[in-house]
């Protein structure tokens, strides 16, 4: 079986972000004139979920979410009230809402809710990217281990 090691905007009804852990997260390629920039995560893509009579399995490969020309940002994260430790957060899931402005211009409006802890992120932008940056890696938790991972 050959995984998919690419995805973009286009592939978003295809795709599942439930339970990703998110790693860290920068900004790059700022545009002064328009007010936008990159948005990159550093993700563990759950690229399949094994169910076998035992549990389940997952197929894990450490990826780069990266959002295209980004406004509008509001980021939300409390490990205060469910007091958690530090630890990377899980995504529930990625929601978008296509937005078309007077001119014609489309954008779309996204919602990316964490599970762990409590949060939200929200922000407006034109699309997506993600990609691969380490091999798959099929075992029972969803999430690599830091051996595991590339520094990005």
């Amino acid at each position: 079986m050959t995984l998919r090691t690419r995805w973009e905007t286009e592939d978003f009804d295809d795709m599942c972000w439930h339970d990703v852990s998110v790693h860290g997260f920068r900004f790059v390629e700022f545009d002064e004139s328009c007010g936008t920039a990159e948005l990159i995560f550093d993700i563990d893509y759950i690229l399949e979920w094994i169910n076998e009579p035992e549990g389940f399995r997952f197929v894990v490969a450490q990826s780069t979410l990266q959002f295209h020309e980004v406004f509008g940002l509001k980021f939300s994260l409390d490990y205060v009230q469910c007091s958690a430790g530090m630890c990377a957060f899980t995504l529930s899931k990625i929601e978008r809402e296509e937005v078309v402005y007077p001119n014609g211009f489309v954008r779309f409006k996204w919602n990316l809710e964490i599970n762990w802890p409590m949060g939200n992120i929200e922000f407006e932008s034109t699309g997506f990217s993600q990609w691969t940056v380490g091999e798959p890696i099929t075992q029972t938790g969803q999430s690599l281990e830091p051996s595991q991972r590339n520094i990005c």
